[in-house]
């Protein structure tokens, strides 16, 4: 007989719930699935149900999670020849998902990954908003990534537009399925890349931001973080700006991303003060759209983005921040190894992007 380690057997019983709590969910719906229920088909106690997951919530965002993670998907092997071609076709990634008039409603909900009376809270809520301006900025960077312009002009606001199509045909489709074509729908995204939306991206704060902190610190981060949007590992280590935000603050991003150097590394690192349903939230949301983005382009992102999901806050704790939750921001300069520049509260991504290696330098020196 083989006797498996308890790492081992930890694994079996999580993928056990996992398997069981999709049969529940596809049957019954989120609101009316049980606990004990998922513990009975796993023959499983309900403590050992719990002892994985904290609750049903935590619980049915693993299921979404496992199911996107899990899905095989064709791979896009030639890029869009333009962003009307690109955001149609995301569209048409993203409306496949709709659920056939004869489906099961429950079953049908679990395949549009809905959320609807999942998240009920006003922290939950406030996060998912947070989420959602994310999920904008990365298909803006892919839409951006199309355009014929040496340098392509923002696109948030289109990508923002889009998402809010897209997540309505959900809705409907949740409500009321089979109503409307899907296809007038894929059309309809990729017009709207010839409106003009005036995006430009100046906002009012910025001169009011405090210049970064010029430091000289040790900088000794884990060496086997992911990278949500690769899943490749990130080396922290090496030179560029690593920011850290609560779920609350990951509209901050785009500060980074905007005032960082072409081609500088960016590291944003999530933290939560709830990691058993904030973390796992926030996985799933940004792990669906670059599913259907790889699924448009071969290469939707920019390389240099990273997106580390610090669940145990090992990085932050790296950087010396102790306490972290949905509120926190906080960034740092890396440079040959060590800390150069760092800075914390609102405006820290965009402070330690503005703050160039040179100036960095000199100030250790």
């Amino acid at each position: 007989m083989v006797r498996l380690t308890r790492a081992q057997q930890q694994a079996r019983t999580r993928a056990a719930v996992l398997a069981s709590a999709r049969e529940e969910f596809i049957e019954y719906g989120y609101g009316a699935a049980k606990v004990d229920r998922i513990a009975e088909r796993a023959e499983l106690t309900r403590g050992a149900v719990y002892s994985n997951f904290p609750g049903k919530r935590a619980l049915y965002l693993a299921v979404l999670v496992d199911m996107v993670e899990q899905a095989n998907i064709p791979l896009a092997v030639e890029e869009p020849g333009s962003v009307g071609e690109a955001l149609s076709a995301f569209a048409r990634v993203w409306l496949d998902r709709l659920p056939l008039v004869g489906d099961a409603a429950a079953g049908g909900r679990l395949q549009l990954r809905s959320l609807a009376g999942v998240i009920d809270d006003d922290a939950g809520r406030a996060v998912l908003a947070q989420t959602a301006r994310l999920e904008a900025l990365l298909l803006a960077l892919t839409l951006e990534s199309c355009a014929s312009e040496v340098t392509p002009p923002r696109r948030v606001r289109l990508a923002e537009l889009a998402l809010t199509i897209l997540s309505g045909s959900s809705l409907v489709a949740e409500l009321a399925p089979g109503f409307g074509d899907p296809f007038d729908r894929a059309r309809a995204c990729g017009h709207l890349a010839s409106l003009d939306l005036a995006d430009a991206w100046a906002p009012p704060y910025l001169p009011y931001i405090a210049p970064a902190a010029q430091v000289q610190e040790k900088w000794t981060p884990p060496a086997d973080a992911d990278d949500l949007l690769s899943a490749d590992v990130v080396d922290l280590a090496s030179d560029g700006v690593v920011v850290v935000l609560g779920g609350g603050r990951l509209g901050a991003a785009e500060e980074a991303v905007r005032t960082a150097r072409p081609g500088e590394q960016v590291t944003i690192v999530v933290v939560t003060e709830d990691p058993a349903n904030t973390g796992p939230l926030i996985r799933l949301r940004v792990s669906d759209l670059v599913a259907c983005l790889r699924q448009v382009s071969p290469s939707p992102l920019p390389g240099h983005l990273r997106f580390v999901l610090d669940d145990d806050a090992r990085v932050a704790a790296a950087l010396g921040l102790a306490d972290v939750g949905d509120h926190t921001e906080a960034a740092v300069r890396v440079n040959g190894g060590a800390v150069v520049a760092r800075a914390e509260r609102r405006g820290a991504a965009y402070a330690v992007a503005a703050t160039t290696t040179a100036r960095s330098e000199g100030a250790a020196t």
